[in-house]
Order: structure tokens, then C-alpha cells, then sequence
């Protein structure tokens, strides 16, 4: 008996699939939070990022104060 094949639209997800080893691009000056953030923390200013690490302050906080964090842990504001 010959395997059953599912057609294209079948195999189709409703929702997008965001693989782990994709990271967003995530620009200075751009409002991020971190993965899990609790929504009556305000969102973090992106400083800058480099070799997977992140620089974030609040605009609260002094212009010298920032929080080191990975990449992976961060996404854009909405």
C-alpha cells in the first residue's frame, strides 16, 4: 500500500514559526523587552548590541546605568 501524502495547504501552520538560530534585528534606539516581561514593566531602550549580548537602559534610570542582557532574551516592543 503507498503512503498517504497530505497536499500542500494541509502542511500549512496558522501561525509563523520563528526557528531559535534566527535572531531579530534589532536596531539602537529601538524600544525591546525581554522575553517574559512583566506587562507593567516599561519596555528597555536598546543601546547597542554586539556578539550576542545586548546593552538596555530605562529612561528612567541615569544615561550612565544600563543592564547587560543576550540577545536571544530581547524582542521589539509593540
Amino acid at each position: 500500500m503507498a503512503p498517504s501524502h497530505r497536499s500542500a495547504s494541509s502542511q500549512r501552520r496558522s501561525t509563523p514559526i520563528r526557528p531559535d538560530n534566527v535572531l531579530e534585528l534589532l536596531r539602537p534606539g529601538t524600544f525591546v523587552r525581554l522575553r517574559n516581561q512583566p506587562t507593567d514593566l516599561p519596555p528597555f531602550q536598546l543601546i547597542q548590541c554586539r556578539g550576542g549580548r545586548c546593552w538596555v537602559r530605562q529612561q528612567t534610570w541615569g544615561p550612565q546605568v544600563h543592564w547587560e542582557v543576550e540577545h536571544r532574551s530581547l524582542t521589539t516592543a509593540a
